[in-house]
């Protein structure tokens, strides 16, 4: 439908901006610095913003229009990214917060408002299908583009591209139609908390998501000073990045055929193949074995990240989604900002190979968890909210 033309075009095109970054920050860090740690604490800034405001994020976006709160996030986070043309080590991390506080507002809204625009039905795994597989484009195209921009245009470029790409993705959503079936109200946090304590799909998932990102976080963090160090340099990062978007858009395509399995089954075989991926790319010693890797990451990660949003979407009340997806990306910013000091700081004070294996080991001991306590439900669509909490 044309309003989810428009938001999947402006989030297409703010992610390809800021997966330009994600090779380039933290290489910029590490040539400024020399510092594991401090490469690290990039991935921590950015999730700070998330776990200090996030709930609190999540009631104003089910008291506002959510359109209007997407678009103004994206210019909040066009004027924060141009921040880092001071070029300072604390110019970076200060913009990296800053840009972080309006993905902690947008997200939320952007999560509630697709259910919104296509329903709760077969459009919606759909539309979860399509910006998983834009992420797996974005993933292929933009790491390998950011390092090559990076090497012959500068630093600087690279951040105007992404404050242009902020830009256009709010003129897109700003062409999108207001929708009259989003409520509006004066429910506070409280409310918010008690429908997902009414939840026990939700109520199960969220310290399991918990330790997921964690170890991922951790391992995440620690990709950067390996490709550098073992691989041999961003550009190799940039192409193991790439391949970990060939990765998801393999499983964005894979996800939509899987709405009639139950969702413990899926996620604990996904869980379990990111784990021994990640086990095998830092392991590996060439560049060949380490892309292979990535793709199975990026391929049982998608399914990882798509299979249980498309779920609550489809369980909880849109009255309260902003701010059940709130505490969820709050859960999600404590455990990066946990895996992200973490992880470099087992490197620096062990080995990098310890502090990645370690990571892969609690990946794969939680997707045996999650195989046991995720409730028996189906990611099929239900024919109401309250038939899909009862088989919860």
């Amino acid at each position: 439908m044309r309003d989810f033309r428009f938001l999947w075009t402006g989030r297409a095109v703010s992610l390809l901006g800021s997966w330009l970054l994600v090779v380039a920050v933290p290489a910029h860090m590490y040539a400024l610095t020399g510092s594991v740690f401090a490469t690290g604490l990039t991935l921590a800034a950015e999730y700070l913003p998330a776990l200090l405001l996030g709930p609190m994020a999540g009631v104003l976006v089910d008291r506002w229009d959510r359109r209007r709160v997407m678009i103004a996030a994206d210019v909040f986070r066009a004027g924060a990214v141009a921040v880092m043309l001071i070029g300072t080590p604390a110019a970076i991390y200060v913009a990296v917060i800053a840009e972080s506080v309006g993905a902690v507002v947008f997200r939320p809204a952007a999560q509630a408002h697709v259910p919104a625009v296509v329903g709760t039905g077969r459009a919606l795994s759909s539309a979860n299908s399509w910006n998983a597989a834009t992420d797996g484009v974005v993933r292929l195209v933009g790491p390998p583009l950011g390092g090559v921009l990076l090497a012959w245009a500068g630093f600087e470029v690279l951040i105007g591209l992404d404050v242009a790409s902020y830009l256009v993705s709010a003129v897109a959503i700003a062409c999108t139609r207001r929708r009259s079936s989003e409520k509006t109200g004066r429910a506070g946090l409280k409310a918010g908390l008690k429908a997902l304590g009414e939840l026990k799909l939700a109520r199960t998932l969220l310290p399991l998501t918990g330790v997921f990102l964690a170890a991922n976080a951790a391992l995440s963090a620690l990709l950067v000073p390996f490709g550098v160090r073992i691989l041999g340099g961003s550009t190799q990062v940039g192409m193991v990045l790439s391949a970990l978007g060939v990765g998801f858009l393999a499983g964005a395509v894979a996800v939509r055929w899987l709405d009639r399995v139950q969702l413990r089954t899926v996620l604990a075989g996904a869980q379990l193949g990111t784990a021994g991926g990640f086990a095998v790319l830092f392991g590996a010693q060439e560049l060949g074995i380490a892309m292979i890797a990535a793709v199975v990451i990026g391929a049982f990660g998608s399914i990882t990240v798509v299979a249980p949003q498309t779920a609550l979407q489809r369980v909880a009340d849109n009255e309260y989604l902003g701010r059940i997806s709130a505490v969820f990306l709050a859960v999600e910013a404590l455990a990066t900002l946990i895996g992200a000091i973490v992880g470099p700081w087992v490197a620096e004070s062990v080995s990098l190979s310890f502090a990645a294996m370690g990571a892969a080991v609690i990946t794969a001991v939680g997707a045996l968890v999650g195989a046991v306590t995720v409730p028996r439900v189906m990611l099929a669509p239900k024919r109401s909210n309250e038939q899909a909490d009862s088989h919860a």
